[in-house]
């Protein structure tokens, strides 16, 4: 994780003067704004991989002598059958094209976006799958 982190610290060195050389040339809020905006996004996330790095063990991708086998394993629980993001991409949809077309639309995807969250959290908690 340590190299992650120093990836996304050296980006945010170099959004951050690419930000400032922006403002200075354009000087256009906007595109300034966003790229600063960019800057403390990159930020946050090294820091947060370079914190989090002190705190577990060291990885393949930390190690020099290391090959892509020793990065092998489990990466995690990742559920086969669920039908929850299709609902929330449904409502989703539905929510973003509520911009476009009008506010009322989010009526109908509130709904839907809600109970694709409440299904997604407590899909083990229930049924079939509930030991899992």
């Amino acid at each position: 994780m340590k190299v992650q982190g120093k990836m996304f610290i050296w980006l945010a060195v170099f959004v951050l003067a690419m930000a400032i050389v922006y403002g200075v040339w354009s000087k256009e809020p906007a595109g300034t704004t966003a790229l600063f905006l960019g800057f403390g996004l990159c930020i946050m996330i090294g820091y947060y991989l370079a914190f989090t790095a002190r705190r577990v063990d060291v990885g393949a991708q930390d190690n020099k002598e290391a090959d892509v086998a020793d990065d092998a394993g489990e990466v995690g629980f990742f559920s086969p059958h669920s039908w929850q993001p299709l609902s929330l991409g449904i409502g989703g949809a539905l929510a973003f094209m509520g911009v476009i077309f009008g506010w009322w639309l989010l009526y109908f995807s509130a709904p839907i976006i809600m109970i694709g969250l409440w299904g997604w959290v407590f899909e083990y908690y229930r049924g079939e799958s509930q030991n899992q």
